[in-house]
């Protein structure tokens, strides 16, 4: 298939566009470079610069190639900055996505496939199925939501196949493909560049959280297992119209124990500040991927979080300044 990847230079992007086109597919990233990284535009997609928010530039994109499906990685993602600037999450990624699912739907592309989020749900002590309340903690949780529901319409009015795969903490990283975001928020990247000397201690947001050790917990999902659901589910939207997954190994750990287990790969004391929380934070949220596992075979490959650390790890001893 022809696929255009929007954010294609982004960390799950890039990542995603590489697999496609390992997978023969012919692939178009489509990216600003606000927060992605030319060089991490992998060899053999054809890279156009452009802004989702542009409907002339899109038009173009469009009008050039016969897309058969849309892979949409073009969007902010820090739920922290999403409590602080809200204006700028409702128009990138909302007011900006609807330019690319609408100009989809004009020329006629029948599969879509959103990269989606688990901030869309409310906290909860147990695994989140894809039945479980809906009800976002934070600017950037809602911003995904309303993506997932024009979808829904842009579906039934004109057809468009979607999937809207709502994952948990994407981490780790696959050789020459890492986490580079600036600035980073992330908690994984944020301990390792610690155990690097590039920061002088992890910082744990809030410790008391209704949780065992009073801090956030979460579901982390390797890189490599994201990538590989979102083909399935480009797969299956040859047959089905509508596909909404949950992407995570079904197992929460504390930011505690995240930063206990990178000095475990790191061998570094790795020192950590306690700070009060951050607005937009959600007490727990955790996988249960039950749903793509037993409708698309789904499994995941990378699901101990020593691993996943550990191919982070590596990424950023040898990329200790990014792409840069």
């Amino acid at each position: 298939m022809r696929i255009l990847v929007t954010g294609g230079a982004g960390y799950i992007g890039s990542a995603a566009a590489q697999a496609l086109l390992d997978a023969g597919h012919g692939v178009t990233v489509f990216d600003n470079l606000s927060r992605g990284h030319r060089a991490a535009v992998p060899e053999g997609a054809h890279f156009i610069l452009g802004d989702i928010g542009n409907q002339a530039a899109l038009d173009a994109v469009f009008g050039g190639d016969s897309f058969e499906a849309v892979m949409h990685f073009a969007a902010f993602i820090e739920a922290g900055e999403s409590m602080e600037k809200p204006g700028l999450y409702f128009r990138n990624n909302v007011a900006a996505s609807i330019n690319v699912i609408d100009t989809a739907a004009r020329h006629s592309v029948k599969r879509f496939v959103l990269s989606s989020t688990a901030a869309v749900y409310a906290s909860s002590d147990e695994p989140l199925a894809e039945t479980a309340p809906i009800a976002p903690a934070n600017v950037y949780g809602e911003t995904k939501l309303m993506i997932e529901q024009m979808l829904k319409w842009y579906s039934l009015v004109h057809g468009l196949h979607y999937a809207a795969l709502r994952y948990f903490n994407a981490s780790g990283a696959l050789p020459g493909r890492g986490e580079a975001h600036q600035p980073e928020s992330h908690l994984i990247p944020r301990v390792l560049r610690v155990a690097l000397g590039q920061n002088e201690a992890a910082h744990i947001f809030g410790t008391d959280y209704p949780t065992p050790d009073g801090t956030c917990i979460r579901d982390y999902i390797h890189i490599a297992d994201l990538v590989s659901a979102h083909l399935l589910a480009l797969d299956a939207l040859g047959t089905e119209s509508v596909l909404v997954y949950n992407l995570g190994n079904g197992i929460g750990y504390s930011v505690k124990e995240v930063i206990d287990v990178a000095r475990e790969v790191t061998g570094h004391s790795l020192p950590a500040e306690e700070h009060p929380r951050r607005p937009g934070d959600a007490p727990r949220l955790v996988a249960s991927s039950d749903k793509i596992k037993r409708e698309l075979g789904w499994r995941p490959r990378y699901a101990d979080l020593r691993t996943i650390i550990a191919t982070a790890w590596e990424w950023h001893r040898s990329h200790p300044n990014g792409y840069g």
